[in-house]
């Protein structure tokens, strides 16, 4: 009993110390695009200060910096409204790109009728089709994240197509031969094959629904960060708008980051 506590004790010592080596391991990874953040920071500042820039024209970072602080509470309240709206939309672009991905790897037929309308909807400019959703069905946050499911179907349905389709020939061979269902077939073959691909469909829409959010932002005026970008630099108050375009980019390295966490969760199950 006693060793087997000290065996569980030193197993536990042992996850710690690589634990901590991972998260110094993710440091050295991004220290160099920190120290690069900083550089420009700084060239940013000496720039505004030496040629005494105007700050409507382009405030310093300690202007932008102080506007960030200022107006943190109603940036925090849009950053919430942009990352629901963004997180709704991207959940139904994944759900809707899975099921066509499904659909067209299973079914030439379903290919031939899906393919055109995923297509279009992805070619179709945004701030075209904007103000069409927002007359038929308002503008509230579900308006808005239909847009973005919109935009977020199509590179998750064609990534997670093309990596159902290539999964080596040799794999289904082996389920045939142990006479594997198909629906065995697609759970523990296909899917498994396909997730590389599918992640990487699932991080360029986590990208692209913020960019759409914003864009419907822009058509709505009512409220998130594209509406703060947008005010703030209508009425001239530029360090507001730098202020909200920082917190635009955090919420854009969040939605892109989060999919790559999930990815190394999965595979180190």
């Amino acid at each position: 009993m006693t060793g087997h506590r000290r065996e569980q004790g030193e197993g536990g010592n042992r996850s710690r110390p690589n634990g901590a080596r991972r998260v110094r391991a993710r440091v050295r990874q991004y220290r160099p695009a920190l120290a690069l953040l900083a550089l420009l920071l700084v060239a940013w500042q000496l720039a505004t200060v030496l040629f005494a820039v105007p700050t409507v024209v382009l405030p310093s970072p300690l202007d932008v910096g102080a506007a960030l602080v200022d107006a943190w509470p109603t940036l925090l309240g849009d950053a919430l409204v942009t990352g629901v709206t963004a997180a709704l939309g991207l959940a139904g672009g994944v759900c809707v790109g899975l099921v066509v991905a499904f659909g067209m790897t299973t079914s030439r037929t379903v290919e031939a009728v899906a393919r055109p309308y995923v297509v279009g909807l992805r070619i179709a400019p945004l701030v075209a089709v904007a103000p069409l959703l927002f007359l038929w069905f308002g503008r509230g946050i579900l308006p808005r994240a239909l847009l973005v499911t919109t935009m977020t179907q199509f590179p998750v349905a064609v990534a997670s197509a093309g990596g159902l389709r290539a999964v080596p020939r040799e794999y289904l061979d082996l389920a045939r031969s142990v006479a594997a269902s198909p629906r065995r077939t697609f759970l523990r073959i296909r899917v498994p094959a396909a997730a590389p691909s599918v992640f990487a469909g699932v991080k360029l829409a986590a990208a692209l629904a913020v960019i759409g959010t914003v864009v419907a932002e822009f058509v709505t005026l009512t409220a998130g960060l594209g509406y703060r970008v947008f005010v703030t630099a209508a009425n001239l108050q530029t360090a507001r708008t730098y202020a909200a375009l920082s917190v635009l980019v955090a919420l854009g390295l969040a939605f892109y980051l989060v999919p790559g966490w999930i990815e190394r969760r999965s595979r180190s199950r």
